[in-house]
């Protein structure tokens, strides 16, 4: 049976815009999944761990016709990583950090049908100029960017104002590496409705 329901297990709403932008139709699904992580892993096996352990907490059997993809995005910076900022104080100090600075942004996207489980990552160089005190302030009072790992959102204003150069996937840092995952589906049989109106 042909690969063709893909199910998005991410509340994300960035996420499930982004498929739709590749042609792809998704029912989301809740996963709830612990999101630690061994301390001995950097970047990239960071966010691939945290993809496949959303995938392995998904409750529901896979059928032979679905795909479920889970996905996970790290901000890494000076080997620390910058997860998801706590309240206000922890996000200006998040910002604070990557003002001025290049840092990597790794995405992690898993991929398990009822037969396979394949995961890959990406990674995309981040270089923001040096940030005022008062557009720091500006930007998460306004945005409330507590959602977001490393406390911004590239497509929001913090990212149109601040950020001086992108190495790499531009998508990846919005929540998904459209170009591989684009790749990575097709080459499983998943294919997107490319019909024009």
């Amino acid at each position: 049976m042909a690969l063709n329901e893909l199910l998005l297990g991410s509340a994300s709403p960035r996420r499930k815009e982004l498929l739709a932008y590749l042609g792809y139709a998704v029912s989301q699904v809740t996963i709830n999944a612990d999101e630690s992580h061994p301390s001995n892993l950097k970047g990239s096996e960071i966010a691939e761990f945290i993809a496949l352990q959303k995938a392995k907490a998904y409750s529901k059997t896979i059928e032979e016709n679905q795909l479920l993809l889970t996905a996970d995005t790290v901000v890494w910076h000076k080997g620390k990583h910058l997860a998801k900022p706590l309240d206000a104080q922890h996000a200006k100090e998040m910002l604070s950090s990557l003002s001025g600075q290049t840092h990597e942004v790794y995405t992690a996207v898993a991929l398990q049908s009822s037969s396979l489980t394949h995961s890959f990552s990406e990674r995309t160089e981040v270089q923001f100029r040096k940030l005022r005190e008062e557009e720091i302030d500006f930007y998460i009072a306004k945005y409330k960017p507590f959602d977001k790992a490393g406390a911004y959102g590239i497509q929001e204003w913090i990212g149109m104002v601040g950020i001086e150069r992108i190495g790499g996937c531009y998508f990846n840092v919005v929540g998904l590496p459209l170009q591989r995952l684009y790749t990575e589906l097709r080459g499983m049989g998943f294919h997107p409705n490319l019909k024009s109106e």
